[in-house]
């Protein structure tokens, strides 16, 4: 007999749509699990225990909720489980993933997200089939770690791992790990390994505490950063364009470049940050221009993974070289490699 923790959270698997509208629904769970056991008539093995710590579209989370999913986890799972489902949306299910992921990195069961891309009543939903994969994983890999099933249409079922899982493309509701590489896939009731993983670095446990003065900034041609207030921020987080690139330039005016947006930070003694960029011998004079200036890089990982993990660092850190060397280390094998 497999012991199994379901903790419903809301998100598009836990909502109806009812006249063109959808929302967070209390019957949501129970026809996920009613769903399963229709599909799986002959599966005996297995008892759910359910939670619901949050009823929520994941649209309206905050790391605050984090720290409630963690907290709920962590007081219901004394050991007895062998694997741990959690439902998610999947506007922020990549955040989730990356936060869960850096904190349970020592986990030795399975911790899976799963969401569905429409509601359960939806013939087009992918849910039920999400929560297969998970299901099966447990019974089948028991491997611990953070992983989020995900069956894109017309296509296999993936097994992302948790820092590897990016946001869903513009107006898509498919979800892919950055570079394209899934740590398996799912199909035939069988899981056939795509990409290897590495073992976390790290057996420190972090606590559940996440910065909430931490500014991400996206960028786009014309952002003006003079209307950026940073009372009460100590951290910028600023993402990149694709080749790790932002705006150096001040041709358009100085307050369209990040150049001068840094300079204004360290005047105020605000720490910035940027993500995505792979490492590499050769990088554009703009993106050398801003390292110059005194931003910080942080290689190698999505930005969804250097949001949480900053998140995190200045939430469980107060010395800048802890900072440093907790951003640094692969904890939860989030570095990604160029290919």
């Amino acid at each position: 007999m497999k012991n199994i923790l379901v903790v419903f959270t809301g998100g598009t698997i836990g909502s109806t749509a009812t006249d063109g509208n959808i929302n967070t629904s209390t019957d949501a769970p129970s026809k996920l699990l009613a769903l399963f056991q229709h599909r799986y008539k002959t599966q005996q093995s297995i008892r759910f225990k359910t939670i619901r710590p949050l009823q929520i579209l994941s649209e309206n989370l905050a790391p605050s909720a984090w720290s409630l999913l963690i907290k709920a986890i962590e007081t219901e799972n004394n050991g007895q489980y062998d694997g741990i489902i959690i439902t998610h949306g999947t506007d922020t299910l990549a955040f989730t993933a990356a936060a869960l992921s850096f904190y349970f990195a020592t986990t030795e069961v399975p911790i899976l997200l799963v969401s569905s891309n429409y509601p359960l009543d939806n013939p087009n939903a992918n849910g039920l089939d999400n929560f297969i994969c998970a299901i099966e994983f447990i019974l089948q890999q028991h491997q611990g770690g953070i992983f989020v099933p995900y069956r894109n249409p017309q296509q296999a079922t993936q097994l992302h791992s948790g820092t590897r899982l990016a946001a869903s493309p513009q107006l898509s509701g498919d979800f892919y790990s950055v570079q394209n590489r899934s740590y398996m896939q799912f199909e035939n009731h069988q899981f056939s390994l795509l990409n290897s993983l590495p073992e976390p670095s790290n057996t420190n446990r972090l606590k559940a505490a996440f910065s909430q003065r931490i500014l991400l900034i996206k960028p786009y041609p014309g952002l003006d950063y003079s209307y950026f207030n940073l009372k009460s921020i100590d951290v910028v987080l600023h993402d990149l364009y694709h080749s790790g690139t932002a705006c150096s330039s001040t041709q358009w005016g100085d307050n369209l470049s990040l150049l001068n947006f840094i300079q204004r930070c360290r005047e105020q003694g605000i720490k910035v940050y940027m993500a995505p960029a792979i490492k590499s011998d050769n990088a554009y004079e703009s993106t050398r221009a801003l390292i110059n200036e005194g931003a910080t890089m942080i290689w190698n990982m999505s930005l969804e993974c250097a949001y949480a993990k900053l998140l995190l660092a200045y939430g469980n850190f107060n010395d800048e070289q802890e900072i440093l060397d907790f951003l640094n280390e692969d904890f939860a094998g989030e570095h990604v490699q160029s290919v």
